[in-house]
């Protein structure tokens, strides 16, 4: 029974140690900043931030059913007739509170004529009302702008009163538009410079280098390393100690960001992008970094790895 629990702990501890080195595995260079870096890189700027989402646009109010029929229009003759019946039910009531004759005459003749008073200004109001053409709006929101321009005041076809907010459009949600980066000037590259070749060479020797880091080939590395980067990787791999690591690259992309030119020799940075898996299980993650490759000015020498520069 002992010897069961023993057995099951040893796998138990195996597979945490193996889940361990898959998590805490990193291409070459250990997702550090090694060895020489570019100014020119450091002052380049962040890459944009995601605009936010759009806002969502308020519904709609419902457009008016075409076929409904207008409010209809109190009657001015209704009012006058209900005036005269309100004046008689006066008299009426001042006759029933036992008010004389004489004074609910007088009482029920001045309701009369204020009722009568009120019906005519009523009237008066509604013929000087039609007699007006109606004004539309004026195209700049209303309000008269000094320029008597005509068309601007003309009433609607039909004569009628415009509805006031009838030709408003609804207002649309706000979406921000963002703003495209700025495609990259690489600097100081020379007019007849082979980018496309360049570019190819340094994707195949990172993945090279990738493969060399993971099976710890130090001989291998040294031959594409200036003996900075070399002495850092080395140290790396020494304290990693016999477990090798693993990187696929699933995918790669190169952007010559530019070259410096020195005295003695020239430093080529060049941006990296791409899928990478860690471990032959697990899914494949981003990687963006910046490889700074020198080469002499004089001789023979080919570009060799002088520096990692992580991007912020």
């Amino acid at each position: 029974m002992n010897f069961k629990k023993l057995m099951i702990g040893a796998v138990v501890a195996v597979s945490a140690l193996t889940m361990l080195a898959e998590a805490t595995a990193r291409p070459a260079g250990g997702n550090r900043s090694i060895g020489r870096q570019s100014q020119n890189v450091s002052r380049m700027p962040p890459a944009p931030a995601p605009a936010p989402a759009p806002r969502q646009a308020a519904p709609a109010p419902a457009p008016a059913a075409p076929n409904a029929m207008p409010a209809k229009r109190p009657s001015m003759w209704k009012g006058i007739l209900g005036g005269a019946l309100l004046g008689l039910g006066l008299g009426a009531l001042f006759s029933h509170l036992g008010i004389g004759g004489a004074m609910a005459g007088i009482l029920s003749t001045m309701l009369m004529l204020a009722l009568l008073a009120g019906a005519a200004y009523f009237i008066f109001r509604m013929f000087r009302r039609k007699s007006q053409p109606a004004v539309a709006p004026s195209a700049f929101g209303g309000g008269f702008n000094g320029n008597n321009n005509a068309s601007a005041y003309a009433p609607p076809a039909g004569g009628g009163t415009p509805e006031i907010g009838s030709r408003l459009q609804p207002e649309q949600p706000y979406q921000p538009v963002p703003a495209a980066p700025a495609p990259h000037t690489p600097w100081g590259v020379p007019g007849d410079f082979d980018a496309v070749s360049f570019l190819r060479v340094a994707k195949s020797n990172f993945i090279r280098l990738q493969a060399a880091w993971d099976k710890g080939d130090t001989a291998d590395i040294r031959e594409f390393t200036t003996p900075e980067v070399f002495a850092e990787m080395k140290m790396q791999i020494n304290e990693r100690g016999a477990q090798k690591d693993y990187t696929d690259v699933v995918s790669i992309e190169a952007e010559l960001l530019g070259i410096e030119t020195s005295e003695t020799e020239y430093l080529a940075s060049v941006k990296f992008t791409g899928m990478i898996k860690p471990a032959p299980d697990a899914l494949a993650e981003p990687f963006n970094e910046v490889w700074n490759l020198a080469k002499p000015v004089s001789g023979a020498s080919g570009w060799l790895l002088a520096g990692i520069q992580q991007l912020a």
